[in-house]
């Protein structure tokens, strides 16, 4: 089995780690994220949202038959994508855990000594961030370009998407009806005063609806739009997707702005309660009729100092083959980027929908213009 090199990156290790290299820049972590005017903030980067990861700093390891994985991701569907590539290839997937605004800023750190092979991540705007940062280099394939749209790919090709997910409208089927809904920016009206539910700003996903608003909209009306949210939460925002979901079902709200893919992982949970919230609520696409839903994005780039080149191309080409996102759709429930992929019966049922046609890259430039309107909002 391959070797899981995880480790925790706090503050205090990078400085401690910065010190014993005898390191002089005052770049931490915390200021990598919004140099260069990309508008990174720190939750942006900080890519797995809040996922603890344990164990102490590990060495990548080298080698022929090796490739090195930084992954802000935490899926154990990852995990086993990883197993199922070393059974097919022999080729070990190492993986070093932490948030991407760590890994990015120890790829910057140790530049042409770096380990890293592959960077995953999620979020549009996070993978333009590492390209900014210098940390990528082009990924030149024949299979991933004829795989992956256009649109799902950096236009350099420094990275790639690998699965995607929808912002949707959940609702309370014993309440609320499809026809009630239509758009983002209509819970802004006050119909929905008290009934809205949603996550806090500091939220990456809303953050980046919140960018992608910007750009379809202009910043004047995504103020507006942020303004009337605030006025019609049904509570101050506390909890993921799936406790938005939960305040639906309890009643103190009617609607949730939630990701698809927690749907899926409701309506598959263990704990019968949850199978319960998944099972009534009701999923509605917003936007149809007008921008599209609100895509985002996972997504690998290729390491810039990469020792294991041929490896880390070789698992791309992988990740987005028919069987491995497959495997992936139904393990994350996230949306495939291989068209050839066969979808679960819960995506098929939740069926075809249009989404947003934007450059993912704005989510990034305009995340600094998004949290600064959903601050003077007052969204908590």
């Amino acid at each position: 089995m391959r070797q899981k090199a995880v480790f925790k990156m706090t503050m205090l290790a990078i400085a401690v780690m910065m010190v014993l290299a005898g390191c002089g820049s005052n770049n931490g972590a915390g200021n990598g994220a919004n140099s260069g005017g990309n508008g990174a903030s720190n939750n942006q980067a900080g890519a797995s949202n809040g996922t603890d990861v344990s164990g102490g700093e590990k060495e990548a390891s080298k080698g022929e038959g090796v490739v090195n994985v930084f992954t802000a991701r935490h899926y154990d569907i990852d995990f086993q994508l990883f197993d199922e590539f070393e059974k097919k290839t022999g080729i070990q997937v190492n993986e070093i855990k932490g948030t991407a605004e760590e890994l990015v800023e120890r790829m910057k750190r140790e530049g042409e000594s770096s380990e890293a092979d592959l960077f995953i991540t999620v979020d549009g705007g996070v993978l333009n961030y590492a390209k900014e940062s210098g940390v990528l280099q082009p990924i030149e394939s024949e299979t991933v370009n004829d795989i992956v749209a256009p649109e799902l790919r950096d236009a350099d090709n420094h990275w790639v998407a690998m699965a995607s997910r929808a912002r949707i409208i959940a609702y309370a089927k014993d309440r609320v009806t499809p026809d009630q809904l239509s758009t983002y920016e209509d819970l802004a009206d006050p119909k929905w005063k008290g009934k809205v539910l949603i996550r806090s700003s500091s939220n990456l996903y809303n953050q980046s609806l919140v960018a992608s608003m910007i750009e379809l909209n202009g910043e004047e009306a995504a103020a507006k739009w942020t303004e009337g949210i605030v006025a019609n939460m049904a509570r101050d925002p506390e909890g993921g997707d799936r406790d938005q979901a939960k305040a639906v079902v309890a009643g103190i709200g009617d609607v949730a702005v939630m990701n698809t893919y927690y749907v899926g992982q409701l309506l598959h949970s263990k704990d019968a309660e949850e199978v319960k919230v998944g099972e009534s609520i009701g999923i509605f696409f917003p936007n149809q009729d007008t921008t599209g839903t609100h895509l985002n994005i996972s997504g690998i780039g290729l390491a810039k100092h990469a020792k294991n080149k041929e490896n880390a191309i070789r698992l791309i080409e992988y990740m987005v083959s028919k069987e491995a996102q497959e495997m992936l759709i139904n393990g994350s429930f996230e949306f495939p980027v291989n068209k050839d992929a066969e979808l679960p019966a819960i995506h098929k049922e939740w069926g075809e929908f249009k989404s947003q046609q934007i450059d993912y890259s704005v989510l990034g430039k305009n995340n600094k213009a998004a949290t600064e309107l959903m601050n003077k909002a007052g969204w908590k």
